[in-house]
């Protein structure tokens, strides 16, 4: 006969203990899992987000010119639409006295109703009625007609522009953001390490750049040209001003920045993007030819440019977080340099 016997419980203690064990062992799997991140892997990841966030500086710096210019541009032609639409009413008021000068007499000239109409040059192509318009009737009649034409081109070319203005504003919105959110993402890494982990990646670049001043030694090295020597003697003034994307100085740069500063200081207007900075002056295609003062272009899109310093080193406002600093021309992917 089967037994009916309640089968025999756990013991209550063991099973605490049993699941006090496996928590745990999850407790160790989940910290294995996630262990603390990599210094130098940290630094490889945050030097990427670095370069994509430079990358859009200079799209934004691009995309801020271009707003400038539209926006100067937009100013002085409702300036010019002002002004002239003054002197179309002034043209009309002239010919509003004839009318009225006219009309008591008892005649209106025919050529003198061109006041009322909305279309002058429709009027004016009118060769039947030319020979009633008076010398000095007909060159008001044509002046109105004049502005009224130069009136219209210029209220469109304002519209072309205002829609480029809105659009280059968009543009330079979204260029902001992606700087910022590769920014953010940087900090964040970076807040993964230590404290005294950050602060070793900190002595680290100190040390890097240390060294890279050490190596610079002009001696008896000629400048490419005078107008880089002072350039470069400009750029040297602001070791250790900080990186600050959109910053073109005096006391913040960012790459583009320091070289269009740099060269200003020597008389010198240069574009205000590195890739339009590219254009200038006379192309040097092997780095072994550069000569101090130099303007030095990097990475395929040339995102990035410093002056040549002398000794395999350039100056440079490298990225955020950064000063500006030497730093060796092999450290980054060389395309050309360019003499002003």
């Amino acid at each position: 006969m089967a037994s009916h016997r309640r089968p025999k419980q756990p013991n209550r203690a063991r099973v605490t203990v049993f699941t006090a064990t496996a928590a745990a062992a999850v407790a160790l799997s989940t910290q294995s899992a996630q262990a603390a991140p990599d210094k130098d892997d940290v630094k490889r990841q945050v030097d990427n987000l670095y370069e994509d966030a430079e990358r859009a500086t200079e799209k934004y710096n691009g995309a801020k010119e271009r707003q400038d210019k539209l926006e100067e541009d937009v100013e002085e032609l409702q300036d010019k639409a002002a002004r002239g639409q003054q002197e179309l009413n002034d043209l009309r008021d002239g010919l509003g006295s004839l009318a009225n000068a006219q009309y008591r007499s008892g005649s209106i000239d025919p050529s003198v109703q061109l006041f009322l109409s909305s279309d002058p040059d429709t009027y004016l192509d009118k060769a039947s009625t030319m020979d009633r318009v008076s010398g000095k009737q007909a060159e008001s009649l044509e002046r109105i007609a004049d502005k009224q034409r130069s009136l219209a081109q210029q209220r469109q070319e304002a519209g072309e522009k205002l829609k480029d203005l809105a659009e280059t504003r968009k543009e330079l919105g979204s260029q902001k953001k992606k700087v910022q959110d590769k920014l953010s993402e940087a900090r964040a890494l970076l807040n993964q390490l230590t404290e005294a982990e950050q602060a070793a990646l900190a002595e680290e670049e100190q040390r890097a750049s240390r060294e890279a001043e050490d190596r610079v030694d002009l001696g008896d090295l000629p400048p490419g040209s005078s107008h880089g020597a002072a350039a470069l003697s400009a750029a040297q003034s602001k070791l250790g001003a900080p990186y600050v994307y959109g910053a073109t100085g005096p006391s913040s740069f960012d790459c583009s920045g320091l070289t269009s500063w740099a060269f200003s200081q020597a008389g010198v207007s240069l574009p205000r993007i590195s890739q339009d900075q590219a254009n200038v002056g006379t192309r040097i295609s092997s780095s072994s030819a550069l000569q101090p003062g130099d303007l030095v272009f990097f990475y395929s899109d040339l995102h990035h440019v410093g002056i040549y310093a002398g000794n395999g080193q350039i100056i440079h406002a490298p990225k955020p977080g950064a000063s500006v600093r030497y730093e060796a021309v092999s450290n980054m992917p060389f395309m050309w340099g360019a003499r002003v």
